[in-house]
């Protein structure tokens, strides 16, 4: 394997890890003894969440993706 695709497999596995992990933790936040959201609130992390994937398949197909955006409620 050659040094610049180990580097890509180390950083890409512990990023998504993260990610994943991050993700988690936000459903976590459906505890409605703890919290209190309405569905829009969800609708808007979650498309959020989707556009980031969408960005994400973007940068590594041909087409330029857009810079961040900060998710707000």
């Amino acid at each position: 394997m050659s040094e610049k695709r180990e580097k890509f497999v180390k950083l890409a596995e512990g990023r998504t890890q993260v990610a994943l992990e991050a993700i988690r933790k936000i459903g976590n936040l459906s505890n409605r003894r703890a919290y209190e959201f309405d569905e829009g609130d969800v609708k808007k992390m979650a498309k959020a969440l989707r556009d980031a994937v969408s960005e994400l398949e973007r940068k590594f197909g041909t087409s330029s993706a857009s810079e961040k955006d900060v998710f707000k409620l």
